[in-house]
């Protein structure tokens, strides 16, 4: 029988250990921390638009609310179409990222060796397919998010309950409360295709140049035969995602009353010594300040993501020791990449 989803978490540990800290590696932590951090292993859109009618100024294309200046509604709207413009193109560049790096994270996993550059380089074949998946899936999740919502919001407003809510409030509480199910279950729904896929689908990606379509084909007849594995799989990665998310939470704590403390501490102190000195806030300071400010920040922003870098080994190692039981070409990729060669029980070809 292939090993459940509670074995596999001994093993996960153990892996976990061995690439950690057998031997400790700042900079490999620090590569599996950038990587993780871009393939989103912990831790995708939408936007609206709303026409508002502003009290007229005396100029034409301003407008003016009171008590602020007058606001230029053409240099408002490009300034709006400019930020939502960015925010998707942005949004769209991390989302191909991501996809990389999921393929360069599996890898590292795989031979416990991060090498971003040749991974990157490996990768781009498959981590563009899985892109154009992700980006479709997302299109898709968001029409059906417009439809769950439009369609009762468009039963509403035809049958005219909008006129006299209180008329109707019954039947108004109870589709609200159906219609927040509906979206929570499909939330839900959607989130658990988007794990399956990075942990099932990636590897077989990986190691065959499938597409994702494919993998999910395999996927699911080999979920139909092991349905309370993969089950068991699911319940248990949601308990272990809440213990370590709290664990990582409690430790980011700690280290910002042993960081943010001092530094603050150091910061009052530096712009007290600086007035006493007869320094003035100018062009200069102000640059400095910044400057300081940013490394400051940047260095913080290090420490919380090497806090993290167990769990982004750990949670990948997890769902690899776990499917290489039930995928023989991943078992064997397992067990060439491991210093101590093994075959995890169960691990047999089976017709997909």
């Amino acid at each position: 029988m292939p090993i459940s989803a509670s074995d596999s978490i001994t093993l996960a540990i153990e892996h976990t250990k061995q690439q950690l800290f057998k031997p400790f590696r700042l900079g490999q932590w620090t590569k599996l921390a950038f990587v993780g951090l871009l393939a989103g292993e912990l831790g995708s859109s939408g936007f609206n638009r709303s026409n508002f009618s502003f009290p007229q100024h005396t100029g034409a294309g301003h407008s003016q609310i009171p008590g602020l200046p007058p606001v230029d509604i053409a240099l408002l709207g490009a300034l709006i179409t400019f930020a939502v413009v960015a925010a998707l193109s942005i949004g769209i560049i991390l989302l191909y990222l991501g996809s990389v790096m999921r393929f360069v994270l599996f890898d590292s996993i795989l031979l416990r060796e991060c090498h971003i550059r040749q991974g990157w380089s490996r990768r781009l074949g498959p981590g563009w397919r899985y892109f154009v998946w992700k980006f479709l899936y997302l299109l898709v999740t968001f029409a059906a998010v417009v439809a769950l919502i439009g369609i009762p919001l468009a039963l509403v407003f035809s049958a005219g309950w909008y006129r006299d809510p209180k008329a109707h409030l019954p039947v108004l509480i109870l589709g609200g409360i159906i219609l927040f199910l509906v979206l929570l279950t499909f939330f839900i729904a959607t989130a658990v295709v988007l794990v399956l896929t990075k942990d099932f689908v990636v590897p077989q990606m990986a190691l065959e140049n499938i597409g994702a379509m494919e993998g999910w084909r395999r996927l699911w007849a080999m979920m139909k035969a092991e349905k309370g594995a993969y089950a068991g799989y699911i319940a248990m990665k949601i308990v272990l995602s809440m213990v370590v998310g709290v664990m990582i939470a409690i430790a980011a704590v700690i280290v910002s009353l042993i960081y943010v403390v001092p530094a603050a501490a150091l910061g009052v102190l530096a712009i007290l010594s600086g007035k006493a000195a007869g320094l003035t806030w100018n062009a200069h300071t102000i640059t400095l300040a910044v400057a300081v400010g940013l490394i400051l920040l940047g260095a913080f922003l290090y420490l919380v993501s090497l806090i993290s870098v167990p769990a982004i080994v750990f949670f990948p190692a997890y769902s690899i020791y776990f499917f290489a039981a039930r995928y023989p070409r991943l078992n064997a990729a397992l067990a060439s990449a491991s210093p101590v060669p093994q075959i995890l029980p169960g691990a047999v070809p089976r017709p997909i």
